[in-house]
């Protein structure tokens, strides 16, 4: 099981090596998230399960890189560097907001133009990929201090961050592609994933509805089953040992692929 990763990938991050994991689960990170987002995760499934962090465009090691204002186009560049990782292990996927639209786009790509499905997506706090809102602000197209307010407000971002002006003119570029993939996203008829999907929401999470979560099922052939949290959009960062714990019995027993 020797991966391509021991000499490292522009998109991956793998934080606890497990050479002997049975499956293999790929995390998205939501908008002006990093790879490192999943460390804490990664550190509860090793080793029976190997996490792969998805590096965006444009943050952390990859800053000098323009951020990529597009999920598909997110989704593609993911799938070009997952192929090459991927062997007889179940693969599965995991992604928070905006991550679980890229995350729903890889699977499509994997599977209907690589012959290569996933074994199971799991989607967390975001609205099913065919939702929209009408009228809904455009975040992207606020000035700076705009921006910074929203992510004070929706939290999961460190408060010393957003206070340092150097750190923000770093930060706040690949901030706005991000927001800019989510609001212009518009999902595109086609086939749809024949993986089950587990879908996972904080019960007072403000960008999202029960009936926009339960839309999921609309997007795979596949089982949908939906989880309720306690906590808010980043219930996720609060709640990494409940999750793993669903992620390993949610994985557990999946076969090898053929």
């Amino acid at each position: 099981m020797n991966s391509p990763l021991a000499t490292g990938t522009r998109s991956y991050r793998r934080f606890h090596p497990a050479p002997g994991a049975r499956s293999r689960l790929v995390c998205f990170p939501h908008a002006g998230g990093a790879a490192g987002t999943y460390t804490a995760l990664s550190k509860e499934l090793a080793p029976d399960t190997e996490v792969l962090g998805v590096q965006y465009p444009g943050r952390q090691d990859r800053a000098a890189e323009k951020g990529v204002g597009d999920i598909h186009e997110l989704a593609a560049g993911v799938v070009e560097e997952l192929v090459p990782l991927l062997d007889d292990r179940p693969l599965a996927l995991f992604g928070h907001s905006m991550g679980a639209l890229v995350a729903y786009e890889t699977a499509r790509l994997l599977e209907h133009e690589h012959g290569a499905p996933a074994a199971m997506l799991f989607a967390s706090g975001r609205r099913a990929p065919s939702r929209r809102r009408e009228g809904e602000r455009k975040i992207h197209l606020k000035d700076d201090q705009g921006l910074v307010e929203e992510l004070r407000a929706l939290g999961g971002t460190d408060e010393r961050l957003l206070a340092e002006p150097a750190l923000l003119e770093v930060i706040l570029p690949p901030v706005r592609a991000d927001y800019r993939a989510v609001e212009t996203y518009r999902h595109r008829p086609g086939p749809e994933p024949r993986c089950p999907f587990t879908v996972l929401v904080g019960d007072e999470d403000p960008r999202t509805t029960m009936e926009e979560v339960d839309d999921w099922r609309l997007h795979t052939d596949g089982a949908c089953t939906v989880e309720v949290f306690p906590g808010g959009h980043f219930f996720v960062l609060d709640r990494t040992q409940e999750i793993a714990a669903l992620v390993s019995a949610r994985l557990r027993g999946l076969a090898p692929t053929a």
